[in-house]
């Protein structure tokens, strides 16, 4: 009879919780100290700390665990439970952020260079990183987290793509050192091209990766200039949808030995947290959260992230990076470059700059 896991399931979930407890107040505790840089540091973020701090902890912890591999395998699997379905629950509370109003009214501005900007990226990622010889999953987590909204962007599609903890380690550490740069040299390139707060906010909104390094070039630029670059920087993260889709498909391409996808096929493709993300944003859209919750919920999806990122942090196998090299920083300074010259030349076209 089928009633047997249905009347086991409260048990089957409480072991569940029990075995994940202990991994998961570890990754909790990472993301509690990486909050607390982020917020004396807020350059930083938590999303960088919290790996960091993870990467620091997995060399250490074989000389921790040293005799005592049992506490080591209670750890293992809340660890890779945040660094999975905690990854794909913070994307979901991301759709927060968003409404459609904001949606249309900027998305009308920026799209144009939106677009441009990330086929410029992706393309790039494609062409340089086959140059270069990068590996391809750190190829498109570099290209994807440049090209859309950073660490974000990373976390949506590193399950989409089963990219090694290693792999998203290196793309989040590449896109953090690039959003440094970004802050110190946006403000210096707007007042060089005497951009307005308006067109500023448009540039660093669309060429400016994680949402705090968006906040700390345009706050740096003008007060003016930092509303817009924010509510830009939002709508750019729907190109996570797309993306993320699109890659589902070549994924199930790729393992499908030249098998035709069917409508339905691809349907089920699309990963559930992306299905969350935009019920949750059309929610929002209604008017159906309040302010306060959505400020918490806001709230939780960074601390998530940095939860989840923690976990892929002490699960990182260290010899990756040193097999990856500095070919992916490379990509990464490229792909940065080329991203920040195109939504320039965009809005040039567009008479942006000097009118």
């Amino acid at each position: 009879m089928q009633v047997t896991p249905v009347a086991t399931l409260p048990s089957r979930l409480g072991a569940r919780a029990v075995g994940v407890a202990p991994g998961v107040a570890l990754t909790a505790a990472i993301a509690g100290v990486a909050t607390a840089i982020g917020h004396v540091v807020p350059l930083a973020g938590s999303a960088l700390p919290a790996i960091a701090i993870g990467v620091l902890l997995s060399l250490v912890r074989p000389r921790m665990m040293r005799g005592r591999g049992a506490i080591d395998e209670r750890l293992r699997p809340g660890i890779g439970f945040s660094g999975t379905f905690l990854l794909q629950l913070a994307v979901v509370l991301l759709g927060v952020q968003l409404s459609l109003g904001s949606i249309v009214r900027v998305g009308w501005e920026s799209l144009p260079i939106m677009l441009t900007t990330l086929v410029a990226c992706l393309g790039g990622a494609w062409l340089f990183g086959r140059l270069l010889g990068t590996e391809r999953k750190v190829t498109t987590l570099i290209g994807v987290g440049t090209g859309v909204c950073g660490a974000s962007a990373i976390a949506a599609v590193s399950p989409v793509i089963g990219a090694a903890g290693a792999e998203i380690a290196y793309a989040v550490s590449t896109i953090f050192l690039f959003n440094i740069v970004a802050v110190v040299v946006f403000p210096m390139i707007g007042h060089a091209l005497s951009l307005d707060p308006h067109t500023f906010g448009l540039f660093a909104g669309t060429a400016v990766n994680d949402t705090s390094s968006v906040v700390a070039a345009a706050g740096v630029y003008s007060t003016a200039a930092l509303g817009f670059a924010v509510v830009v920087k939002l709508v750019r993260t729907l190109m996570i949808i797309p993306i993320s889709v699109g890659l589902s498909i070549m994924e199930a391409r790729r393992s499908s030995d030249g098998r035709r996808l069917t409508a339905r096929g691809i349907a089920k493709l699309v990963p559930w947290f992306l299905i969350g993300f935009i019920v949750v944003a059309v929610v929002n859209s209604a008017g159906g959260i309040p302010d306060g919750p959505r400020d918490a919920l806001v709230q939780a999806s960074v601390f998530l992230i940095a939860m989840a990122l923690a976990g892929i942090g002490l699960s990182t196998d260290i010899a990756g990076f040193r097999r990856a090299g500095w070919r992916p920083l490379l990509l990464g300074g490229i792909l940065w470059a080329l991203v920040t010259t195109t939504s320039l030349a965009v809005i040039g076209l567009s008479g942006g700059i000097g009118s």
